[in-house]
């Protein structure tokens, strides 16, 4: 038996409308894990070379962990997983809520998504019940909207994720939203899955799962909620949530502003935590079994209207706000709220938007163009191109192909500040003196993306075991030295492996990464829902597996992929920080190779940054070397 799953598998092939339950095979959770392993896979087995992200043969694919769903801190993790059409390479994002614990009480630890449905369609999920209905009442509606409409048709017991306007005009960073304000919101999955036409997918589960230890998972995961509580940071970390690191990124010089051209914005005092709490904050919303409820539920009135949203927090005030130099935490809030509605994701939107109004502001993009002036700092510029955006309506055609493809389009040096890697937006870190953060952006497996490797605290503070612990150094706003570059490929290499190892499981990183909450209590707990002794080191072996396996995946798919594709925009080589703390510091060429150089040597691959034979056998993927090797 297969301790702490669920035991299936569900395929449902939109194009016939089958449904095929599968037992879940025993190597692969003890290769894989879950969750992000499983996708990783899952892909790789079945997504065939030269797969279109936008034809019926991509898969979406929507997998659980073992610790989900469990009396486990924060165990409601849920992995979504494509073939990306924002970069063309291996995809996944993940969200909180309790979607994934719903779908596995009804019976699946994976949901594969496959083909295309003739129509607008929802799935919905019973236990052994699996239909497809219309979704004709509510195309074209909004992603909150459609969950509360779909949830009044089935019943509050249904867990429910959706899309919004932008998944159906296939926006290439489109999300799927789930819970009011939970969202898979990288690499574009709510596009593929409005390739699908599908609108939505409601599940509900009243099953069980099998424990290992039943007993001693209660007493375990008793205690562990008490010691995630008694933490030194658990008292300043949750009322805030992620927006209370909004002060400290600027008093290091490392928050991203007017489409990251510096790295401090003077007024983030009106964006920050405090903000969130003074303005907007109504109560805290959490995930399944959270003990620190990260999400703000506010309401906030902008001359645009009234709304009510989950957030921001940090990754949205720092794109929203700084990057798109919104003057208050209502003006992001806004901006936050139309981008769930319609489906977008808040990082790649407002990146999209920064990139645009720069367009605009240095006369590359017209008014005739756009359709109206649009500037930075301007509530209603960012609305109109979110709205433009999601309808893929004029400028919103070619916005809504991301900054990498717009760019190329429209050139006169805007590829120059387009700011991406890979064809994934930036998130919410300036680095051009944080080397480490830079590497851990640069080599990330989906794009831009910060959650593989928050690196940032190293460069600025060493070993500092939390974001806590750095906040309570009181770091000031004097200038900062150039940071050095010594150190810094073993550090990233470390993170990539610690923190999608809890997409692997199935549970939330805050409390480890925030809190500082030890990985005995993950090991312990693993054993006792699985029966399986793993020492951490060993759960990390297949962290790295994983690793090699995404690598290799967008190495098949992408051509030319490799030490080229691990660069970030010309702006960070080209123009030093104008101001602010790490004013004048910039990366230089010759930084970034010997960064990557250390980088690939470590992780065993080539010098363009390819897996070798050698190292792909080593980690168990000698099948996935063949393929390499074969060229297909």
């Amino acid at each position: 038996m297969l301790y702490g799953y669920a035991g299936k598998i569900l395929e449902v092939d939109l194009t016939s409308g089958r449904a095929t339950k599968t037992p879940l095979p025993e190597d692969l959770a003890r290769n894989y894990i879950g969750g992000r392993g499983f996708v990783a896979r899952l892909l790789w087995e079945r997504v065939g070379r030269g797969t279109d992200p936008f034809g019926p043969e991509n898969l979406l694919i929507i997998a659980t962990g073992p610790l989900s769903g469990h009396l486990v801190p924060a165990s409601g993790k849920t992995h979504f997983g494509t073939k990306s059409p924002a970069t063309g390479g291996y995809a996944d994002s993940n969200m909180g809520g309790h979607f994934g614990p719903a779908l596995k009480y009804a019976g699946y630890d994976i949901l594969i998504l496959t083909g295309r449905a003739a129509g607008p369609t929802y799935l919905v999920i019973e236990d052994e019940t699996v239909d497809l209905r219309s979704a004709e009442a509510w195309w074209g509606q909004g992603a909150l909207t459609t969950e509360e409409e779909l949830r009044k048709e089935l019943g509050d017991e249904f867990k429910i994720i959706t899309i919004g306007p932008a998944g159906e005009n296939l926006v290439r960073f489109a999300c799927i939203s789930h819970d009011f304000g939970r969202q898979a919101g990288r690499t574009g999955v709510g596009a593929v899955m409005g390739s699908k036409n599908l609108k939505g997918v409601a599940v509900k589960g009243t099953g069980g799962l099998p424990v290992y230890d039943v007993d001693g998972l209660y007493e375990k995961g008793r205690v562990a909620y008490e010691k995630v509580k008694a933490k030194p940071g658990f008292a300043g970390w949750t009322p805030e949530g992620t927006a209370g690191i909004t002060d400290w990124v600027n008093e290091v010089g490392a928050f991203p502003t007017r489409n990251f051209r510096t790295s401090f914005f003077p007024g983030y005092k009106n964006i920050n935590g405090r903000a969130v709490l003074e303005h907007l904050k109504i109560t805290d919303k959490g995930c399944f079994c959270c003990p620190t409820p990260c999400g703000k539920y506010g309401k906030a009135k902008t001359g645009l209207g009234e709304i009510y949203v989950e957030g921001p927090e940090y990754e949205s005030i720092a794109i929203l706000g700084g990057d798109c130099t919104l003057g208050s935490i209502e003006e992001v809030a806004y901006a936050n709220y139309v981008c769930d509605e319609l489906g977008l994701d808040t990082i790649s939107a407002g990146g999209v938007a920064a990139w645009a109004m720069e367009c605009f502001e240095k006369g590359i993009l017209s008014e005739e163009q756009v359709g109206r002036k649009i500037q930075f700092g301007d509530l209603e510029s960012v609305v109109y191109l979110l709205e433009k955006i999601a309808a893929r309506e004029g400028i919103g055609d070619l916005l809504a192909e991301g900054v990498m493809r717009a760019s190329k389009e429209v050139g006169q040096g805007s590829e120059d500040f387009a700011i991406h890697v890979k064809g994934l937006e930036w998130t919410g870190y300036e680095s051009r003196n944080a080397p480490g953060m830079m590497l851990a952006y640069v080599t990330a497996d989906i794009g831009a993306h910060h959650n593989r490797a928050w690196a940032l605290g190293h460069d600025v503070a060493g070993s500092a075991a939390s974001v806590h612990d750095l906040i309570s150094a009181g770091v000031g706003e004097d200038k900062l030295p150039k940071a050095t570059l010594a150190g810094k490929a073993a550090r990233v290499i470390e993170l990539q492996h610690i923190r999608p190892l809890f997409d692997c499981l199935g549970v939330c990183r805050l409390q480890y990464m925030e809190l500082g909450f030890e990985v005995e209590n993950y090991e312990e707990l693993f054993f006792l829902v699985t029966g399986r002794k793993m020492s951490w080191d060993e759960l990390l072996k297949v962290s790295e597996r994983v690793w090699h396996l995404t690598r290799a995946f967008s190495t098949r798919e992408i051509d030319g992929f490799g030490r080229k594709s691990d660069c970030p925009p010309p702006r960070f080589f080209q123009e030093p920080v104008p101001d602010g703390p790490n004013e004048g510091h910039y990366l230089t060429r010759e930084e970034l190779d010997t960064l990557l150089d250390e980088y690939y040597a470590a992780r065993g691959w080539d010098q363009n940054g390819i897996p070798t034979e050698e190292t792909l056998r080593r980690v168990g993927l000698g099948d996935v070397a063949e393929t390499l090797a074969e060229g297909t």
